[in-house]
């Protein structure tokens, strides 16, 4: 597996080597081993696997849980393509209230790695798509929380015309990021 950094510390873009022949492909999609190797990260322990089905112009987001519920996650997309998106809420970070995004998708087979203290959200970029993520904590429904997508302050470009976009009335609902 290749790991790259991005500009915000912690979020590693992780793509896997993928192994092609005349009857398709075979590739690791995660090793325990090589993620602790590659990132030092020896605390992580994944303990559960989510999965969302969209169709194009969905954008879902932006979300996180609060405290000691906080979650990392490693996103991954099995159908189509989405812009992943994540958001920096870390106390004191440098690049604290800057997103990140990259185009995730099942062709590409990249993964994004978000450490705890991140806002995650996704636009749907194909007709349909699936994303699989793993997170390293429970889902506490009273710690969790948002951001709006359509935040002014963060102007983020999901790469989905606005006026056709799809969200739920949970997150047209969301509080502005300030």
């Amino acid at each position: 597996m290749n790991f790259t950094e991005t500009p915000i510390e912690g979020l590693v873009i992780v793509e896997p080597k993928v192994f092609t022949d005349s009857r398709g492909c075979f590739f690791e999609s995660f090793s325990l081993r090589e993620f602790r190797r590659a990132t030092g990260l020896h605390y992580i322990d994944f303990v559960q696997d989510n999965e969302s089905h969209s169709s194009r112009g969905v954008i879902r987001g932006l979300h996180f849980q609060r405290g000691e519920h906080a979650q990392a996650k490693l996103v991954r997309v099995t159908t189509g393509a989405v812009l992943d998106v994540a958001v920096d809420l870390r106390d004191g970070s440098p690049t604290y209230g800057r997103h990140f995004a990259v185009e995730l998708s099942a062709e590409n087979k990249r993964q994004l790695f978000l450490p705890r203290g991140f806002a995650h959200g996704f636009s749907v970029l194909s007709d349909e798509a699936v994303l699989q993520y793993k997170v390293d904590n429970y889902y506490c429904p009273e710690a969790e929380g948002g951001i709006s997508p359509s935040d002014p302050t963060l102007a983020i470009d999901w790469r989905v015309d606005p006026a056709t976009a799809i969200l739920s009335p949970k997150d047209l609902s969301l509080p502005l990021f300030k």
